[in-house]
């Protein structure tokens, strides 16, 4: 399951139209592993890796799900060169387990010894999607202390409640499972459920076997029918308007607010595959004194913001502001970072190693309604702050 049919490069177009993991070889290393809801189509928007490789090689899976999965597998095994996550484990995702009577179920960026761990995963928004699915098959607990009483998740039937039902057995089987599954262990979980169900059938257990038989259909069908990998088509548009050898996944946009320099507040934002994530919204209080001055202060923001190396890194950042502000970025970024910015007043757009903006008006609809989607966000986060900071600043004291 784990080696890829190769192809000669220039032959690419021969690649499969569905779900998979896909690879990049040059000589006998493989530089690149990705994921895709339709391989072809992905592969095709690598063109700096096309460039680069001698073969592109391809494993085919059932689901979106099984790609998701393969793809943490391959990585781990590979360690290719151009997928970063060997370089910084902090941006990337991990599925942990806690060795508890009633273990705990979460996404994190960082392993200990304390907990299990699965991954890495690449694809946050999508192992996010997956775990929420498959709580509905095999209830897990997520919260850091057992309560007292049942939470909204036990009535929900998405928590086993060992806060109330002390179900040692049924917790730890359930998030067991769940690692099963992340493992590629689907077939194994699936036997073992259809062992249950004739057991409990022979014992004339029926309402049991009847749950464990609708278990065993929704595991089926989630399994080959969700849809988890598809970007938006946004996020397409914009990687080749950019002319982005990298996919377009995760774009933070910056803002500054104040009034002569008074209160300046910052703001950043996230949008993973064209939708807010605000669970990665931040605010900066600005430290530098003075005359008011936008460009000193986005350089401020950003440099605070790469020191937090366990807050994901973008693929794209986009800056409130002209040309100076956009260089003021390209500066302290990382090199792997896409910078843009967008003039307010003309509404321009100015790319990093372009020399002539691009008026916003001029790109496709969908792209215009992202990009001032993403500013306007940004500026209603900065502002709300400092707003906070100015009303806190009158108050007497």
């Amino acid at each position: 399951m784990d080696k890829f049919k190769l192809l000669n490069k220039r032959k690419y177009a021969l690649l499969p139209k569905t779900s998979g993991v896909y690879a990049f070889k040059k000589e006998k290393q493989i530089i690149y592993i990705g994921k895709a809801a339709n391989i072809r189509e992905r592969v095709k928007n690598h063109k700096k890796l096309i460039s680069q490789a001698e073969k592109i090689g391809y494993i085919k899976t059932d689901s979106e799900i099984e790609a998701l999965i393969l793809e943490a597998s391959l990585i781990k095994k590979h360690r290719p060169k151009y997928n970063t996550i060997w370089k910084d484990d902090k941006n990337y995702f991990f599925v942990a387990m806690t060795k508890e009577k009633f273990p705990r179920i979460f996404i994190t960026h960082q392993t200990n010894q304390k907990n299990k761990h699965l991954g890495p995963f690449v694809n946050g928004s999508a192992l996010k999607q997956v775990l929420t699915i498959l709580r509905k098959v095999f209830p897990f607990r997520t919260c850091q202390t057992l309560l007292k009483k049942p939470c909204l998740w036990y009535q929900l039937y998405l928590c086993p409640a060992p806060c109330i039902i002390k179900t040692k057995n049924l917790s730890q089987k359930n998030a067991e499972n769940i690692f099963k599954i992340l493992r590629g262990e689907k077939n194994q979980v699936l036997k073992n459920l259809k062992k249950e169900m004739k057991t409990a059938s022979k014992k004339q257990d029926y309402e049991k076997a009847a749950k464990t038989r609708n278990k065993i259909l929704y595991l089926e069908r989630i399994m080959r029918n969700t849809s988890i990998l598809e970007p938006q088509k946004e996020t397409l548009t914009l990687q080749s308007i950019l002319k982005n050898d990298k996919p377009i996944d995760r774009i933070e946009a910056y803002d500054v607010s104040n009034i002569q320099g008074q209160e300046a507040t910052g703001s950043m934002i996230t949008f993973i595959q064209g939708k807010p994530d605000k669970s990665f919204y931040r605010r900066f209080k600005i430290k530098i004194q003075g005359k008011p001055n936008d460009v000193a202060m986005i350089k401020e923001i950003l440099s605070r913001r790469l020191k937090h190396q366990e807050w994901p890194y973008p693929d794209l950042m986009l800056i409130d502001g002209g040309i100076a502000q956009l260089n003021a970025a390209i500066k302290v970024k990382n090199k792997s970072i896409k910078a843009i910015s967008l003039a307010k007043k003309e509404n321009k757009l100015f790319i990093e190693g372009r020399k002539k903006s691009i008026p916003l008006k001029s790109l496709p609809r969908e792209i215009s309604d992202l990009v001032l989607h993403l500013r306007d966000e940004a500026h209603r986060f900065a502002i709300t702050y400092h707003r906070k900071l100015r009303a806190k600043a009158l108050l007497p004291r």
